[in-house]
């Protein structure tokens, strides 16, 4: 059977690259969540926005027409 040697040598050392791994990985995520979230309410108030000026539109249109 053949054997494999793995570097580095210590289980420590293995774990504790993976616990740096797993953390930075956490990190990214938040940072991503959180621009994905930013960008959400970026959408939704530029929706809002667009929907409140095409009434305001309509409303001064009526006006308009009426005098």
């Amino acid at each position: 059977m053949l054997m494999h040697e793995f570097e580095p040598d210590t289980k420590s050392e293995v774990l504790g690259d993976l616990y740096e791994y797993m953390l930075t990985s956490q990190v990214y995520h938040s940072f991503m969540d959180g621009a994905a979230a930013e960008q959400s309410s970026r959408m939704a108030a530029m929706e809002n926005a667009s929907k409140n000026a095409g009434e305001m539109i309509d409303k001064l249109t009526l006006k308009y027409n009426r005098a």
